[in-house]
């Protein structure tokens, strides 16, 4: 199947929402929907997706500039903040063209290096990104205490 990979635009903004969601089911939907705006506007953001045949978007990646990326040696760094293909989609080498995509983007920015995270317990993203040729750098565990 051929997909269409692309700048997000305003009109976009539905379908996209739809796709953070799939990512991240959990995020309250002020909290997904509260930057689409400034994320587009952004020159230090990429935002890319991917439609399919018929014009519906099956994948996305956000991809920014950070001042520090774990185990990078660079600073600014190319990041990548939201990687998603829809369920029925994956298997089919798009999570790695949109890959490809944003990489593309951090090098033309000038950027030396990029960077990712993901959960310790996503274990399809953690092979995906070994399979893209990133390396583990290090793992962070986070504590919280109620006062």
């Amino acid at each position: 199947m051929n997909y269409t990979i692309r700048r997000a635009t305003l009109e976009d903004k539905p379908e996209w929402l739809r796709l953070r969601q799939g990512l991240w089911p959990d995020t309250p939907l002020h909290y997904l929907t509260f930057d689409l705006d400034k994320l587009l506007a952004d020159p230090n953001a990429g935002i890319f997706v991917a439609s399919d045949a018929d014009g519906r978007l099956v994948g996305l990646i956000e991809v920014g500039l950070r001042g520090y990326g774990e185990g990078c040696e660079t600073s600014p760094v190319g990041y990548i903040e939201a990687w998603y293909v829809d369920p029925h989609i994956r298997g089919q080498k798009l999570g790695r063209e949109l890959m490809r995509t944003g990489e593309e983007w951090a090098r033309e920015k000038g950027l030396t290096e990029m960077a990712s995270d993901t959960w310790l317990e996503n274990e399809v993203s953690i092979q995906a990104h070994l399979k893209m040729g990133y390396h583990e750098a290090e793992r962070l565990v986070h504590f919280v205490k109620r006062l």
